[in-house]
């Protein structure tokens, strides 16, 4: 199964718990290979299997308490 990057925007992250929350919740995602958090842009970059849905990863996100803008 080949990976494509992913890009989210988050909503809401304003210190280092927060990015630590939302890595975990999209680290637990099956299929979520490897995420990379950028608190000052609030993004979440990840290498994903081709079958994960974004609606998925953003479902993971907002069980922690934020969400994503469409980007």
């Amino acid at each position: 199964m080949t990976a494509r990057e992913v890009v989210l925007r988050i909503s809401g992250m304003s210190c280092q718990h927060c990015r630590q929350a939302v890595e975990k919740a999209l680290s637990a995602v099956s299929g979520v290979h490897a995420v990379s958090m950028d608190l000052q842009q609030g993004l979440a970059r990840m290498s994903i299997a081709d079958n994960v849905e974004r609606s998925t990863l953003v479902r993971a996100v907002e069980r922690v308490g934020f969400s994503v803008l469409d980007s």
